[in-house]
């Protein structure tokens, strides 16, 4: 059975990586004289600044991704000159970022938008550039039509962020409230669900021991190719 991470090892892990990541930052050819910083948060990358371009930014996030250590990498950087719409679903009383636009059912000084996840979204189609799915999932019996919605409603290119609790870890089950769990098999399940047109390719999946982490990219409009079994192999059995 994976262990969780010890508090002090993410500590001392995240100050390598973000000196790491800042080296790749000013030394890589791809990344350097972007405006972009970076900080580590319990393994978790999280990017902010502006690019000229997607592609940019794409470029950035896979190569942090790629160190050793790294869990997910969450971004909110401006692309082009606009701010990314980010949408922070179920946040409660805290959003991932301050700018994010937070959904909930139930109203905190952090929701804008008071919806029921397990409905329809009121979004519109391919409105959003990133959707956080933050201890979500887990607490809905059939989280596959908000999977979908977010599907509808990210842009081509777009990025869903999930974090739930691993099956295996005590947190999981020790929440009353959840009524589902996950594993890392669990997303590729989502990516390639036979009989739907609602497909992901996956950037980024892994675990620490105690939670699953997911990047999930759109397969719509041709953006982005449906991911073959070896790029799946990275990721899942």
């Amino acid at each position: 059975m994976t262990e969780p991470v010890s508090e002090t090892r993410l500590r001392l892990q995240d100050e390598y990586l973000e000196r790491a990541a800042e080296e790749l930052l000013s030394c890589d050819e791809r990344l350097r004289g972007l405006d972009l910083e970076v900080r580590f948060d319990r393994g978790v990358a999280h990017l902010t600044g502006e690019v000229g371009e997607r592609a940019h930014l794409d470029t950035a996030r896979e190569l942090i991704g790629r160190l050793d250590g790294v869990f997910a990498v969450w971004d909110r950087v401006r692309v082009g000159g606009r701010d990314p719409l980010i949408l922070d679903l179920g946040c409660g009383g805290q959003k991932q970022y301050p700018g994010n636009l937070g959904v909930d059912l139930v109203t905190t000084g952090e929701v804008d938008v008071v919806a029921d996840l397990s409905g329809p979204l009121p979004f519109a189609d391919s409105c959003a550039d990133r959707v956080f799915l933050v201890h979500i999932l887990e607490h809905l019996i059939d989280f596959l039509p908000l999977v979908d919605e977010v599907h509808r409603v990210l842009r081509p290119g777009g990025i869903a962020y999930v974090l739930s609790p691993w099956w295996r870890y005590v947190n999981a089950v020790a929440d009353p409230t959840h009524v589902r769990l996950l594993d890392v098999q669990t997303i590729k399940g989502i990516c390639r669900r036979p009989g739907s047109s609602r497909t992901w390719f996956p950037l980024h999946a892994g675990c620490d021991g105690a939670s699953i982490f997911a990047e999930l990219r759109p397969v719509k409009d041709g953006s982005v190719e449906e991911p073959d079994a070896g790029h799946l192999s990275r990721f899942f059995d």
